[in-house]
């Protein structure tokens, strides 16, 4: 059903395309920003309204004109919603729609670029640009100027009126009887009578007439000559500053003068100090304190000295986070449980007793063994420890063992000797006294590490495949379970290289470096102070 006749409208037409010319598909959503009233017509419209491209890319639509009259509300807009199929970012934009453009096109209105603003009015033609569609030809100067026509014949001279009556003549025709002298004598009524004396004054007499220019009277009082005290205009008198019941002085300073002050308010000498009257003179002692050349002391004061921070029976310092270095806190051990210390250890890479059903294996010549240790405070070490099955000593120096730091700088390194046989720690079992079971030392020079994370490295550089048999934690995959750790925090606790020779161990080393494996049984190892 159309728009009701009358309801001014905006044909708006457009079309879109890619740029390589096919036609876009999609719709055009026209939205009025609510229910617009139409009383004259009485007709509410609402809702929006889609337009879809047609095979061309092109579509055509007849709206209601945006300024129609006596609409309500009135000022509005359309919002305009572009939905097209394959472009990334459809645009939504407003736009005016006036009833004196009566055809529109979409390109003309729809914004392009980005710097411009989202709300496009639709400007109808001007006067002039209307004539010069009309043929008109010459600039708006000259256009204005053939605005204006000659000027007009002068048009006949209107019939005379009759002239009114005077004031005098409607007095005659009201009934006055008598010529213009009497009637303007008739207009000045007689004297009033004399009004009654005003009330006496203030002081109980009519006042004279003052002579001209004269003052009558000041502040009510009207004596010929008039003279005022301080309390007749509300001042103080001046002979009031310093005075008893008077006000207070000021000094050059500006300030209240002792003298004026009240007693024991800081007015006046002082009674006494201390006890002591007349001219005071205080010593160090009179008030509490130190004779010239005492030197205090934190205990005279109440306070600690500062070499108390962080020294034994002193008080712990902050680091620069504010918290409590490692260094000052007690050796991290759990009440009541096993720790590397209490088996003689100074740390170790993992407890042995939480291994199940752990296994020997031999080690492999050549092949240089990492294994990780997280050290928390200062620990001092002079031994590598490996957990050994079945050695029994050899007479040759064919070990290598050493302690790199996480950046994988080399702290400490022992020089290739043989071992103690395993297991012969004095107290020891039978069975692993006479099996070689248990603790491996190999000594390094005594060294203290500071806390951080660590690798003990320990490698067979001379020997066989059966000279040396360790007990591992079982790894089967490529990656050791010991290497779990999340972003940012990457630390291998089980790794190793081949190739080690019997020259010194390497410098530096790299568990990201080619060449780096995770994928054997990983040793049992600790550190020791003997």
């Amino acid at each position: 059903m159309p728009l009701p006749e009358g309801i001014p409208t905006v044909n708006v037409t457009g079309r879109f395309l890619t740029p390589d010319g096919r036609a876009l598909i999609g719709q055009i959503v026209f939205r009025a920003p609510a229910l617009i009233t139409f009383p004259e017509y009485d007709v509410i419209l609402g809702g929006p309204v889609t337009v879809p491209l047609d095979s061309q890319g092109a579509f055509a639509v007849t709206l209601p004109a945006t300024d129609a009259p006596g609409t309500n509300p009135a000022g509005w807009s359309y919002s305009v919603a572009e939905q097209f199929t394959g472009v990334a970012q459809n645009r939504v934009y407003a736009i005016l729609l006036p009833a004196e453009s009566p055809s529109v096109d979409i390109a003309d209105l729809a914004p392009t670029d980005p710097s411009t603003p989202t709300y496009v009015a639709v400007r109808g033609d001007s006067a002039y640009e209307v004539a010069v569609e009309e043929g008109f030809a010459g600039t708006v100067e000259q256009w204005l100027a053939s605005l204006i026509g000659p000027q007009g014949v002068q048009g006949i001279q209107g019939v005379q009126g009759v002239a009114g009556d005077d004031a005098y003549e409607v007095a005659l025709a009201g009934g006055f009887v008598g010529d213009r002298a009497a009637w303007l004598a008739s207009l000045i009524g007689e004297t009033g009578a004399t009004g009654e004396q005003g009330p006496p004054g203030t002081n109980g007499t009519n006042g004279a007439d003052g002579a001209p220019g004269v003052v009558q009277s000041v502040n009510g009082q009207a004596a010929a000559a008039v003279v005022l005290d301080a309390a007749d205009v509300g001042a103080v008198p001046d002979t009031a500053p310093g005075a008893p019941n008077g006000v207070a002085q000021l000094d050059a300073a500006g300030k209240v003068p002792a003298a004026q002050l009240p007693t024991g308010t800081g007015g006046g000498a002082v009674d006494s100090v201390n006890g002591q009257t007349g001219v005071v003179v205080l010593a160090a002692g009179d008030v509490g304190a130190a004779t010239v050349g005492h030197t205090h002391t934190a205990a005279a004061v109440g306070a600690l000295a500062t070499t108390a921070r962080g020294a034994a029976s002193g008080v712990a310092s902050l680091d620069a986070t504010s918290r409590v270095p490692i260094a000052q806190l007690p050796t991290a051990a759990g009440r009541n449980e096993w720790t590397p210390q209490a088996l003689g250890f100074e740390a170790w890479s993992c407890d042995p007793y939480t291994v199940a059903n752990p296994v020997a294996k031999y080690l492999k010549p050549n092949r240089l063994y990492f294994v990780g240790f997280n050290i928390t405070d200062s620990t001092t070490v002079d031994r590598i420890v490996m957990f050994a099955r079945g050695y029994g000593g050899v007479g040759t120096n064919r070990y290598r063992a050493g302690i790199y730091r996480e950046n994988g700088t080399k702290v400490v390194e022992s020089a290739a000797v043989a071992l103690t046989m395993s297991g012969q720690e004095a107290g020891s079992m039978p069975a692993m006294v006479s099996n070689h079971i248990g603790a491996t030392p190999l000594a390094i020079t005594q060294t203290v590490l500071t806390p951080g994370r660590y690798w003990a490295a320990w490698s067979l550089v001379v020997g066989g495949t059966a000279d040396f048999a360790y007990y591992h934690v079982q790894n089967e995959a490529p990656v050791a379970t010991a290497n779990f750790w999340m972003p940012g925090t990457p630390f291998a606790r089980a790794w190793y290289t081949e190739g080690q020779t019997n020259a010194a161990l390497p410098t530096t080393v790299s568990q990201t470096a080619a060449g780096a494996l995770a994928d054997h049984d990983i040793p049992i190892m600790a550190l020791a102070n003997v």
